[in-house]
């Protein structure tokens, strides 16, 4: 009985120092990545390469990301409609960085989805865009 409880009580004391440990920017930003993997944020994500500058890729959309380190890519799914989604894949290297937005939700429609190739500075749209 007495085990029972030395084991109750010191997994509430971790249980304690686990929340006590973590500050509030850690929670937004754990709670803000859940959001966007569940398709409630729209985003902005921009690939750039890094000796010219220039935009390659500039998108759009209530996305998720993840980077898939083994096979130097990443990959984006998005949803595109009421149970609609589509997985797009970028390949990483050392002459490309992205950045990702968060982008004001609110002010765009829940399916909102663009994609633009920008091959020297013109912008050349693909693939589709869907709206209410």
């Amino acid at each position: 009985m007495k085990r029972k409880v030395v084991v109750v009580l010191t997994l509430i004391m971790s249980a304690m120092l686990f929340l006590m440990g973590c500050t509030q920017a850690e929670r937004v930003s754990y709670n803000l990545s859940e959001e966007a993997d569940n398709f409630n944020i729209c985003r902005q994500i921009v690939v750039v390469n890094n000796d010219t500058g220039q935009i390659l890729y500039e998108f759009e959309g209530f996305s998720s990301i993840n980077v898939d380190e083994a096979e130097s890519q990443l990959e984006i799914t998005s949803e595109i409609g009421d149970g609609k989604y589509c997985k797009d894949f970028i390949g990483l290297n050392n002459e490309t960085t992205y950045v990702v937005t968060q982008i004001d939700a609110s002010k765009v429609d829940k399916y909102h989805y663009e994609w633009h190739l920008l091959p020297e500075g013109n912008i050349v749209q693909f693939g589709i865009k869907v709206s209410d």
